[in-house]
């Protein structure tokens, strides 16, 4: 059965399986996130609700008598459905009553992406792809959890990935298995921490080095030291802007002048619904709606640096606008093949901090976040998500209203 309730999740193109259960007699639920959102699946008798637990338990060789702590776990697929290649994450979650919740999230993308299936804009494609040719320094990919920093990080490695780099990643757990890199899995029950990788991997003769995540002080001082002896470091935070990592990391107590010097770019995520290609329809844009996007897309300037409605306008239509310069608005009704809710699959909409000279004088003086910012659109280069996000509805990928329930103003 729990083999059945994997492959019709994985076949519905679920991320994640969540086995709700009650100390009661209260009905084992259990729910599929699809495209970032939670869909009642099925409910069981609460008589299987101790064998499911075990069951799951079993698959991922955890302590099937401890259900007072919360374990975490791996299951290969593959051991017992020999045509699925499939890894699952197992967390189980003690609950009040003695029971115990279990979360298992599907990991399918054994491959990365290539990086231009990212979804990033040409400006910040480019750029990105830059700031990660460099020899030396920093490149923090950051966001909430499962806005897609690994996969984004992935695919990044992949594109620099060549007989002449050694490159190492130390991660917990390794969600994408990849044969051309050296990659460590972490076990901070032995003490065997990402600081501690950190240390050891720089005698190892790396040139890039990937960091899971920088969860603590030691592990961000190894990954700025890293960064300034020669190597190039990618790593992931959980912040909600790119600005705002700056920010943290210093907080943390990095050195404000080895971290301005090591830091090359932050680049900030999320994921959004994407639109049903099967059941979108292309209208043209009324003047109302197109006002509103302008209004939103301009807010985000600060007052000096905002340009004119009228020459923002003009600009998308050259970009965006059908023949004759008219722009669209995209939308979808539901059909059967997105289950009636018009979204399938998802998006990335991003935002690019590169450090440059002023960004770096900033960083320095330990610059608020919105000073940071103002600096990055002097530039004219740096979009915030919002921003991103507007365009990529005036593409006709997504909606204002998806964009605006991930983004904050």
């Amino acid at each position: 059965m729990i083999n059945t309730i994997i492959v019709e999740a994985y076949q519905q193109g679920a991320s994640d399986i969540h086995i709700e259960t009650h100390p009661s007699k209260r009905k084992v639920r259990i729910r599929l996130r699809k495209d970032g959102r939670l869909r009642p699946y099925m409910e069981l008798p609460h008589t299987y609700r101790a064998a499911l637990v075990a069951r799951i338990k079993i698959m991922c060789e955890l302590d099937i008598s401890e259900r007072r702590k919360p374990q975490d776990g791996k299951i290969d697929f593959a051991k017992f459905s020999p045509q699925h290649r499939l890894e699952l994450r197992v967390a189980t979650i003690p609950t009040h009553g003695g029971a115990e919740d279990v979360v298992l999230r599907i990991l399918t993308s054994a491959k990365p992406l290539a990086v231009e299936e990212l979804g990033l804009t040409p400006e910040n494609h480019d750029q990105l792809l830059q700031a990660v040719q460099r020899p030396h320094g920093m490149v923090l990919c950051v966001g909430p959890t499962g806005s897609g920093k690994t996969t984004t990080l992935h695919s990044l490695l992949q594109h620099i990935n060549t007989p002449d780099r050694k490159i190492w990643t130390a991660e917990d757990p390794i969600e994408i298995a990849n044969p051309d890199l050296r990659q460590i899995q972490i076990n901070p029950r032995i003490d065997w921490t990402f600081g501690k990788a950190l240390r050891a991997l720089l005698r190892a003769d790396p040139d890039v080095i990937m960091v899971g995540e920088i969860r603590d002080t030691e592990t961000a001082q190894m990954a700025i030291e890293a960064s300034l002896t020669g190597h190039l470091v990618l790593s992931t935070l959980h912040t909600n802007s790119a600005a705002e990592t700056v920010v943290r990391l210093l907080d943390m107590g990095m050195d404000p002048f080895n971290f301005a010097d090591s830091l090359v770019g932050v680049l900030a995520q999320r994921l959004v619904r994407r639109l049903c290609p099967n059941c979108v329809h292309t209208s043209p844009a009324d003047a109302a709606f197109v006002d509103e996007l302008l209004a939103d897309y301009l807010h985000a300037f600060p007052d000096d640096l905002r340009p004119g409605a009228d020459a923002l306008r003009s600009q998308w239509q050259a970009r965006f606008g059908r023949e004759g310069g008219g722009l669209t608005r995209s939308e979808s009704a539901g059909c059967p093949l997105c289950d009636h809710t018009g979204y399938k699959g998802r998006l990335g909409i991003h935002e690019l901090l590169l450090v440059d000279g002023p960004l770096r004088r900033l960083i320095q003086t330990k610059a608020p976040p919105e000073v940071l910012e103002h600096s990055a659109m002097a530039t004219g280069h740096f979009r915030t998500l919002r921003q991103d996000g507007i365009l990529k509805v005036l593409q006709g990928l997504t909606t204002i209203d998806e964009i605006r329930a991930s983004t904050a103003h």
